[in-house]
């Protein structure tokens, strides 16, 4: 059976005598010879008024249904005779598809974003969380689009993988070994007798991989989930989250901050143009800064600073910091968004970090003390992608992984390549939940994600 969804018939410029439309009750509310439904699809924030009288086949039926109620509507779509809608649907017949019972937990009211994480298989049929993730869509659409256009080839990286990216050890193990009996040597546990014969964890990024991508096919880029075992409980941080990065063949540090402030501007642009009354919605009811912020993204010119001078910004700045920050030192959140919503009232792209900060991958400058590094600083968010141009000399890789207290031996491949044809190259990490926060306004990164996974909680 046809199905219309409630976008377009909204969106209709003439009466259509024969409609179907299927989708979940709102509201009912009851006239003397008439019910009032409302009734959302999911296809827009707008619901669509459903008018049934006697005339409708099964009226004693409808007078019954509930808020939560599944129902397929067959009847005209006509011109509203009240305000507040241009168009309604005069029913003809209403099919009960799937009753909801009087305790349904969404009901006609406010409820807390703490009350509806317990309940996050039902959220997205509320206005917000349906609006979020109508934009989370939008916003893959427009990262996909972006980089298609530019010619860049999509890359499945691996998500089991025997490295760690960042050195950081925050990673899920992976193991079919027995945990309460594991095979054991003098050193430990056995990890011969495991599935791939050696430890292996979920990645917490696809770059190294797309590295060897990008010195083959020359632009490409990876968008998918990521894995860091962090046991942290803030706002900005899930143990599972999204991450789109982009590699590219002959490209250095200033080409990368390009493409990092191409794809900010243009992504949130698309977001802004094609989900306009969902971008409302949070601007109205969550950050009433949002729409000046989101234009601040699209129409400011990013400022480029060196690390070195932000940190003499920030320390000459009087401004009272939790954290002292000093030459070295890794900037925490106050400090960025001190510099992008106090000083610069702008996005800001710092780059050549201190190398004791970075991790082995990333070019060391000619000073020998810092790196081509950059990150992207936003406001409300602070950081919100991170990059570098890579160090695509074998020496000076080898000696990095030396300092940073790496096995070579688990890296053969990843050094193979700068062995053969190596060959300048960047790329960044953008971090999608953050662009979420970023375009919605919302606070918690618990919010932006169908089904959040942090520390102690792996419900859904």
């Amino acid at each position: 059976m046809r199905r219309n969804k409630i976008v377009h018939l909204l969106a209709a410029e003439t009466p259509i005598p024969d409609v179907v439309v299927k989708g979940w009750v709102r509201t009912r509310r009851d006239a003397r010879d008439f019910s009032f439904i409302e009734v959302n699809d999911g296809s827009c924030l707008k619901n669509l008024q459903v008018i049934a009288d006697a005339d409708t086949e099964n009226y004693e039926d409808v007078k019954k249904l509930t808020t939560g109620a599944a129902i397929a509507v067959h009847g005209e779509l006509i011109a509203s005779k009240g305000g507040g809608q241009k168009w309604e649907v005069k029913a003809g017949r209403v099919a009960i598809i799937g009753e909801a019972p009087e305790n349904y937990p969404l009901q006609k009211k406010r409820h807390t974003d703490e009350f509806l994480r317990a309940i996050a298989h039902l959220r997205p049929r509320t206005n917000k969380y349906g609006a979020a993730f109508r934009i989370r869509s939008e916003l893959s659409h427009a990262i996909h689009g972006f980089f298609r256009e530019r010619g860049f080839t999509y890359v499945h990286t691996p998500i089991l993988t025997g490295s760690d990216c960042e050195g950081a050890g925050e990673l899920f193990r992976v193991t079919t070994l027995d945990p309460i009996n594991p095979p054991r040597r003098d050193t430990g546990v056995d990890f011969a007798e495991d599935f791939f014969g050696r430890e292996t964890n979920l990645t917490v990024s696809g770059q190294l991989e797309a590295e060897m991508f990008a010195l083959a096919l020359g632009d490409v880029y990876t968008f998918g989930p990521t894995f860091r075992a962090e046991n942290s409980n803030t706002r900005r941080h899930a143990a599972e989250f999204w991450m789109i990065e982009p590699e590219m063949a002959f490209c250095d540090l200033s080409g990368n901050m390009d493409l990092a402030e191409s794809l900010m501007r243009e992504v949130v642009r698309q977001v802004m143009d094609n989900r306009a009354d969902d971008i409302e919605l949070f601007a109205k009811f969550v950050d009433k800064n949002l729409t000046r912020t989101l234009e601040n993204t699209v129409n400011s010119d990013y400022v480029r600073l060196p690390y070195r001078e932000a940190v003499e910004i920030l320390n000459k700045s009087k401004h009272k910091f939790e954290y002292e920050i000093s030459f070295g030192k890794d900037l925490q959140a106050e400090h960025e968004r001190y510099l992008t919503e106090v000083h610069f009232k702008r996005p800001v792209i710092l780059f050549d970090y201190p190398k004791t900060i970075k991790p082995f991958y990333m070019r060391v400058n000619d000073d020998g003390e810092t790196v081509a590094a950059m990150d992207v600083l936003v406001p409300s968010i602070g950081e919100i992608i991170g990059g570098s141009q890579r160090e695509e000399r074998l020496e000076v890789l080898e000696r990095r992984m030396a300092e940073t207290g790496m096995d070579p031996s688990r890296y053969w491949w990843y050094l193979d390549s700068r062995r053969y044809g190596s060959a300048p190259h960047s790329g960044f990490g953008l971090g999608f939940e953050r662009l979420m926060m970023l375009v919605t306004g919302i606070t918690n990164i618990r919010d932006v994600i169908p089904f959040p996974r942090t520390p102690k909680n792996i419900e859904f």
